[in-house]
């Protein structure tokens, strides 16, 4: 499980392609490619360009939701939001050597992830994000913790990464909850230089 995750975002000046390039170069190895709404030919179009790039920089690519494009893309695994496909009907379309991740913002949500056979869990909001359209209740810290005991009263051994507005300063807090990985968007794209924030944030 690699610790810091990018999840592509496009901003008035950063395309989805050149973030994940910063975000490689700042050392991210674990991206996420997210084009909610564009077509599945325009996601072709930038994952002909980030997939190699995350080759090169030994990284995981990842898609969003689109189960049927990660399997003919060969992409190393799909994120499933909870309207997407259910973790169990994308694991049958793409088997097992595929990761396969879910969006959860309860524990019940984890129960049934795990249930599913996700192999992490994407779990927020942390706080309030304006890269995401329909964002639900926000978790904080003391969501985390509470989440994870459950977890561990549960036996889920589930590698849980914290999303939403998160930033450098916040890492250390949330990892000290027992969540295992910090997803990033806006706070790199945002960011003067991308590529500084994103080398700060995994340091």
């Amino acid at each position: 499980m690699r610790a810091i995750q990018f999840i592509t975002h496009e901003t008035e000046t950063v395309g989805y392609v050149e973030g994940a390039r910063m975000a490689l170069e700042g050392g991210c190895r674990w991206i996420q490619l997210r084009m909610k709404d564009a077509s599945d030919d325009e996601v072709r179009k930038a994952a002909a360009e980030i997939q190699p790039m995350c080759k090169a920089h030994d990284a995981i690519f990842l898609l969003d939701d689109r189960v049927e494009l990660a399997k003919e893309l060969k992409a190393d695994g799909v994120h499933l939001g909870k309207n997407d496909m259910p973790v169990d009907e994308a694991r049958r379309v793409l088997g097992e050597e595929f990761i396969i991740g879910g969006t959860a913002n309860t524990f019940e949500d984890i129960e049934r992830l795990a249930r599913q056979g996700a192999d992490y869990i994407g779990c927020g909001p942390f706080r309030f994000t304006t890269t995401k359209k329909n964002l639900a209740p926000v978790i904080g810290i003391e969501g985390y913790r509470d989440i994870i005991e459950k977890m561990e009263a549960a036996g889920i051994d589930l590698p849980v990464v914290a999303i939403g507005g998160i930033t450098a300063d916040d890492i250390d807090d949330i990892l000290a909850t027992g969540v295992r990985g910090i997803a990033v968007s806006g706070t790199v794209l945002r960011a003067e230089n991308p590529v500084a924030m994103m080398k700060q944030i995994i340091q």
